[in-house]
């Protein structure tokens, strides 16, 4: 299945891309520690919903090597569920950053999952996880947005 979200983000590409590589722990959503495999992989929450009543799983996150295009920058990423199998599948993504002009950058994820539990969850996943997935990639990438947001505001 596949998925692909963007956000547009007022500040230059070449900050935001800055912050993305620099420290990936500082713009996950939800509490993330760097963990000691590879010095790449980190722990987050990812989820969807309210605070009040937000569905969230654990996820190992690890990053790839950057790609440098001239028009686009990315950086593939994969999670996993940490612990036992769940609803939230494995999946493969690409974070890209691209220049909307001086003062704007796009923040996109384009993403690629099988879900799980086999032939029943192809029959739940168009009923109704891939739903599920979307929102989570949605919050994710938000989550990520607003944290590059508020640095900059930080540092006004």
């Amino acid at each position: 299945m596949f998925i692909r979200y963007f956000i547009e983000i007022p500040r230059p590409m070449a900050e935001v891309e800055a912050e993305l590589l620099g420290s990936p722990g500082r713009w996950l959503t939800g509490p993330a520690r760097d963990a000691e495999a590879r010095g790449r992989q980190l722990l987050a929450e990812v989820g969807f919903g309210p605070a009040h009543a937000r569905v969230g799983k654990r996820v190992e996150i690890h990053f790839g090597s950057l790609l440098r295009f001239p028009s686009k920058t990315i950086l593939p990423m994969s999670w996993k569920p940490a612990g036992l199998a769940s609803l939230f599948p494995t999946l493969e993504a690409d974070i890209e950053l691209g220049e909307l002009g001086p003062e704007r950058t796009q923040l996109s994820i384009s993403a690629r999952y099988t879900p799980p539990l086999g032939s029943l969850g192809r029959v739940l996943d168009r009923a109704l996880l891939h739903r599920v997935a979307e929102a989570t990639v949605k919050d994710f990438l938000d989550g990520a947005a607003a944290s590059f947001q508020a640095d900059r505001a930080a540092r006004l």
